[in-house]
């Protein structure tokens, strides 16, 4: 449907091919693909900053219905991408194709989510109180706020999610739904599919008659064209899915900008798990099965994958065993990327050779290229307090046991812990109501607590949180995840003492949509 190019995608044209840069490489064979993909010039990041804040001026005021039929369109295209587009996927990730199939569809079941949520337009938080002309010693005036767009977006593709984390992923669909034009700085592990991407959504703004600005893609460096993008005065907001090295970078460029803007970085994760004795005993296979499920899943390279897992010294014997057979018996693994790889298997290396931590199973050497493989560790509660580099993320299929004696050494592990993206509770109904204290403290270090559950899948949904205290996010008031991302790309616009007639339609007096508001402090669709 769409032919590769190896440029960018600036508003309806197309990049110009330039000196400098690179191509994918398939993570399973090493092997350089086609095309070349040139990277962004200035004038260039500029050129989609300019398209991208005068197409805002009429993409801000696009109804629920616009915005509405522009997302369902560009979920269509992408669907229609299917026999080039998976192919494509697994040759730049070697992710199978069950996996991009899957991911594809989910890309497209958000785009429709929040199509629903635009539509029906309660999402703006239309508030208005009343005037009382009477009220002494001061009138009180005619006040009336909705959510309103920030202006141009720039997203960062992810490299461990190359349809949901990246071009058309939740950032951008958030970011469109709430009215704000998009750039896409895309990931260099994954161009191709970034293009095809970026080529169903342009197709989408010009069937939906909407101005070119409203969506580009740039590829390049993150240091060059990233820093550029984020540093330029016409983008107000920027959302990254990545490293903590990376996300560090770009909050630090967008905090020091001449007008600072929000920047929501997902950045660093380990994912607590706690297991409490009892729940240990009743279902020890059980809780092992599912935790290899959940550690190994995608070689572990999830944001959610859970690398300490907490259980008591007495009676875990099975639920070891089991773990150990099943991480031995796992078969090596191709992963995204070279740096990838190299990361994983520094951060094994680094533990192992730490004298408070044990091996059990894992790998006898290092794997050539992007190979690794499934490694399980072990130490105690009192080593992991004592050094805080076991409590480090190890992206990939790993995790660490830690045994403690008593289940109060779970609160100073808690106090502990870095802000989560998850954590987890394995308990009996008994345990559980008797660590309300664990639960308190978990609720101000994770954005998702999870009861004998695991944390890799992230529904998507309208009460989905996938985010967290920092370095989890950058914020962790946000979410990444579900319908509450629209959120992140607006501010609250008041209007007082505004004539009925230029007000906007969400807050005229007769809601001619139809939505819910906050009128005088009650829920409501009645006309004032």
């Amino acid at each position: 449907m769409y032919k590769l190019s190896g440029t960018s995608i600036i508003g309806f044209a197309r990049g110009k091919l330039a000196e400098a840069g690179f191509t994918a490489i398939d993570p399973s064979t090493g092997k350089t693909l086609e095309p070349r993909y040139s990277h962004a010039s200035t004038a260039e990041v500029y050129e989609a900053a300019d398209l991208a804040y005068r197409a805002f001026h009429h993409y801000r005021n696009a109804s629920g219905k616009v915005k509405g039929k522009f997302l369902r369109r560009i979920a269509a295209n992408i669907e229609q991408l299917d026999e080039t587009l998976t192919p494509r996927a697994v040759a730049e990730t070697a992710l199978p194709v069950a996996r991009i199939r899957s991911e594809t569809q989910r890309t497209c079941n958000q785009l429709r989510l929040f199509a629903e949520l635009v539509e029906e337009g309660s999402w703006v938080d239309a508030r208005i109180d009343s005037a009382d002309p009477n009220r002494t010693p001061v009138r009180k005036p005619d006040v009336r706020s909705l959510l309103k767009p920030l202006g141009p977006v720039v997203v960062f593709c992810a490299s461990n999610f190359p349809l949901a984390f990246s071009v058309a992923g939740g950032d951008t669909a958030s970011a469109l739904a709430a009215g704000n034009p998009v750039i896409v700085k895309a990931h260099h592990a994954h161009p191709g599919t970034a293009e095809l991407v970026g080529l169903a959504v342009s197709e989408a703004v010009r069937h939906c008659e909407l101005p070119e600005g409203v969506f580009s893609v740039l590829f390049g460096p993150g240091n060059g064209v990233g820093t550029q993008l984020v540093k330029h005065p016409l983008i107000k907001a920027g959302g990254f899915t990545g490293s903590r090295a990376g996300g560090l970078a770009l909050l630090q460029a967008a905090a020091s900008r001449t007008e600072p803007i929000p920047f929501y970085a997902e950045m660093s994760s380990v994912n607590p798990i706690f297991i409490f004795p009892g729940a240990l005993a009743e279902r020890a296979g059980d809780i092992a099965a599912g935790l290899h499920a959940s550690v190994t899943l995608g070689a572990g390279q999830f944001c959610t994958n859970p690398g300490l897992i907490f259980l008591p010294q007495d009676g875990s014997e099975e639920f070891v065993n089991k773990l150990r057979e099943l991480i031995s018996a796992t078969p090596d693994f191709t992963m995204l990327t070279l740096g990838i790889s190299d990361a994983y298997c520094h951060g094994i290396d680094k533990l192992v050779r730490s004298s408070r931590v044990k091996l059990i199973a894992g790998p006898e050497r290092i794997k050539e290229g992007c190979g690794a493989c499934a490694a399980l560790l072990q130490t105690t509660v009192e080593s992991f307090l004592a050094d805080e580099d076991l409590s480090a993320e190890v992206f990939g299929p790993s995790t660490l046991l830690i045994t403690y004696a008593e289940t109060s050494q779970l609160i100073e592990v808690a106090r502990r812990l870095e802000g989560q993206l998850t954590a987890t509770i394995h308990a009996t109904q008994t345990e559980l109501r008797r660590a309300t204290e664990l639960a308190g403290l978990l609720e101000q270090k994770a954005g998702r607590i999870l009861v004998n559950g695991f944390p890799t899948g992230v529904e998507v949904g309208h009460a989905m949180v996938h985010g967290g205290p920092f370095p989890a996010t950058s914020d962790g008031r946000s979410t990444s995840v579900g319908t509450r991302a629209a959120f992140r790309f607006t501010r609250t616009v008041c209007y007082q003492d505004y004539p009925d007639f230029a007000l906007p339609e969400e807050l005229k007096n007769d809601n001619p949509l139809g939505i819910w508001r906050l009128i005088d402090g009650k829920l409501t669709r009645k006309a004032i």
